[in-house]
């Protein structure tokens, strides 16, 4: 990584001279280019700083509503130049309606018991989520982790990061996602789940979940991450409205 900024911010237990505690200090870097995982033909920039410390949740709670999204013990966010295709989004919790169609997932998923669980990578966990990068993702990156890969992204985290198990009646791992509690919501940051039940919609259902889960909590929002409008892959978080984008103008409802 190369050098990009340095943000001096004083440590959270420091004063300032009006009497209000200050924020955790952060040193951000820019990642060297390479090409966009996401849009053919163009290159990625990142802005990234260490979560490390005694004030890591403190930050990371700071960051994901600056539109910044966790990997292990560091934060990101794209700053390629020309381009702004990467756009932070959220679910508003309280106004998210439980249509017809939200309703046939959560019918269709009745029979799961869901659990929160510590963040402990397990060979069950790994082999539900290698059957599902080689049946939706086979070539990609993350299809070629190890069980050591797969056990650094989930129990790699400063922060409190925690797994939403769904299994069903026989006790049979269906879905997973890894997720990080906010102060202000839940990010999921990765999910997975059997790939030979499509007709469930288990995607669908953990996205529901959590929205659920942070009503029940008081929370105000469930983080999606980024949404491209030229990528494919990330057209299904427009099914999750109304959402919130993050733009100059801060948080504001996605116009799609």
């Amino acid at each position: 990584m190369t050098r990009a900024a340095d943000t001096r911010i004083a440590p959270a237990d420091a004063v300032s001279g009006s009497g209000r505690r200050a924020r955790p200090l952060a040193f951000f870097f820019g990642t060297r280019e390479q090409p966009c995982p996401y849009l053919p033909g163009r290159i990625e920039n990142k802005v990234v700083t260490d979560l490390s410390g005694p004030h890591a949740q403190e930050l990371h709670d700071e960051l994901t509503l600056a539109g910044f999204r966790r990997s292990h013990n560091l934060v990101y966010r794209p700053t390629c130049a020309g381009c702004d295709a990467c756009v932070p989004v959220r679910i508003p919790v309280a106004r998210f309606a439980p249509t017809r169609s939200r309703r046939r997932a959560m019918r269709r998923n009745s029979d799961l018991r869901v659990a929160v669980a510590p963040r402990r990578a397990t060979l069950e966990h790994y082999a539900l989520f290698d059957r599902y990068q080689q049946a939706r993702h086979r070539g990609g990156d993350m299809s070629a982790m190890s069980f050591a890969d797969f056990r650094a992204m989930v129990e790699e985290s400063p922060v409190d990061t925690r797994l939403v198990e769904a299994r069903d009646t026989s006790g049979d791992l269906l879905a997973v996602s890894l997720t990080d509690w906010l102060a202000d919501g839940l990010s999921g940051l990765y999910k997975f789940f059997e790939p030979d039940l499509a007709s469930r919609g288990l995607g669908t259902f953990l996205i529901l979940w959590h929205v659920e889960h942070a009503r029940r909590l008081a929370l105000p929002h469930v983080y999606l991450g980024y949404w491209i409008r030229a990528c494919p892959k990330m057209s299904y978080k427009t099914r999750f409205g109304p959402l919130e984008a993050l733009s100059g103008d801060g948080w504001r409802d996605l116009q799609v």
